[in-house]
């Protein structure tokens, strides 16, 4: 298992992440537990801003919440000085409690509804990212019942497909996302919203995929960015300020996996940018990009506990987990594949391949097909890396099994920021109606 960030073998022969031993953490926190690596989420942080600083332009990079949204993780992305994208009232709420600055927090999604569009407003948030014509009008009409002007990019779909997985390719023609630059609905989008009294339109914003391991598509995307705007320009006389260029900046999950450094990324947009906006005589637009697998994607890890296997010869050993596709479905939804090791005995040589199995009742439930690890034992702490994003984001209480906790461990020490949920949780929204029969709780 590769190993990321500040994660290491110590001289018990177990895994170390952020100082602190994973099987220290697994005794005081229990199994299934999300650790994330402090240290490396404000890593990823720096090295964008730090890049996009080294370039001269104007910019902001907001940290995409959907990616993996607590408050303490709000918390680093205000304190390394990156604004934040939120894509429901959950999320903005969350944001907004942890005391992150609305004027900073960016509003996206294809069906906001007039709740989330009302309390982002009474929040003073700094951007909409408006996604349709429905929305469009909606937007304003709520805007000017509250008497308040509020900023939009509006989201287009320039028909770059990069190489990504199909079910998160989002800025191919065919999507469920934003107004079509082909077909003429992006420049009648900009028509109307530059005639609504309540919007104040800043400028576009595309996002091309997920998982996007070279440069030519970012390049592609801010050209014809870069194309759309000048013809806006000429024939509606609206120059864009802002230019938002979304995210999908890859990971290694796997060794196959080649992600490129931030700062070549931010390069080829900036150097893009400046070609296809300075050389038309254009004025540089401010330049925003939306990070999110990137900034936690490798800083996470999961740590299991083995229970049972099963062996069928001649085919393969089932080894079982604590968890499973609750607390990440990626595999059963996306064939995502990862690594892993024995956190307890990581210096021991591989013995055996294996396929780690969840607890599910559900065949599908399979978190690593064909694993290369030593002899496994029941009690053995399993540890998958790369899971800082979209594992907790996407868990569930399937089976009514319980969403794991989450620690942040950093120099030496461990930070309970998400608590293991309680069986009271559980059942709490549940209700019985009175006129069920009362029975006595056995538990």
């Amino acid at each position: 298992m590769y190993l990321h960030g500040t994660s290491r073998i110590n001289d018990q022969g177990h895994l170390e992440i952020g100082g602190v031993d994973t099987t220290k953490l697994v005794a005081e926190y229990g199994t299934p537990l999300y650790v994330f690596d402090e240290t490396l989420v404000r890593q990823r942080c720096r090295e964008f801003v730090e890049a996009f600083r080294a370039s001269g332009l104007k910019f902001q990079v907001a940290y995409a919440s959907k990616a993996f949204c607590i408050m303490a993780m709000c918390r680093i992305v205000e304190e390394e000085g990156m604004s934040l994208d939120v894509v429901s009232d959950g999320e903005l709420y969350t944001a907004l409690q942890a005391g992150f600055p609305a004027e900073r927090i960016h509003f996206h999604g294809n069906n906001k509804t007039i709740s989330e569009m009302e309390m982002a407003i009474d929040a003073k948030i700094g951007c909409f990212v408006v996604d349709n014509f429905i929305e469009l009008q909606m937007l304003n009409a709520i805007a000017a019942e509250k008497r308040q002007k509020v900023k939009i990019l509006l989201r287009i779909t320039p028909g770059v497909e990069a190489h990504t997985h199909e079910y998160i390719s989002t800025g191919q023609t065919d999507s469920k996302f934003g107004f079509d630059l082909g077909n003429g609905s992006a420049f009648q989008a900009i028509q109307e919203a530059s005639q609504l009294s309540y919007l104040d339109l800043l400028g576009i914003h595309s996002h091309i995929g997920s998982q996007i391991f070279e440069v030519e598509g970012f390049r592609i995307a801010a050209e014809k960015m870069a194309e759309f705007a000048i013809h806006v320009r000429t024939e509606l006389d609206v120059t864009f300020k802002v230019i938002n260029l979304g995210g999908g900046f890859g990971i290694r999950y796997v060794s196959e996996d080649t992600p490129l450094p931030v700062a070549v990324y931010v390069k080829a947009i900036t150097d893009a940018i400046k070609a296809n906006f300075g050389s038309n005589g254009y004025p540089l637009p401010e330049i925003w990009v939306e990070p999110g697998r990137s900034i936690v994607g490798d800083s996470g890890t999961t740590l299991y506990t083995v229970g049972t296997a099963k062996e069928i010869p001649g085919v393969r050993k089932y080894v079982a987990v604590d968890g499973g596709m609750t607390d990440n479905p990626r595999p059963a939804l996306y064939k995502s594949v990862y690594e892993a090791g024995l956190a307890n005995r990581a210096t021991e040589q591989p013995a055996e391949i294996v396929s780690i199995a969840g607890k599910c009742c559900e065949s599908g439930d399979m978190l690593i097909w064909d694993v290369n690890l030593p002899k496994v034992a029941t009690g053995d702490i399993l540890a998958v890396s790369s899971t800082g994003a979209y594992n907790y984001s996407m868990a569930s209480n399937y089976n009514r099994i319980r969403r794991p906790g989450v620690v942040f461990v950093k120099d030496g020490q461990s930070d309970l920021v998400v608590k293991r949920e309680s069986f009271d949780q559980i059942v709490g929204n549940d209700l019985i109606p009175a006129r069920m029969k009362q029975v006595s709780k056995t538990v």
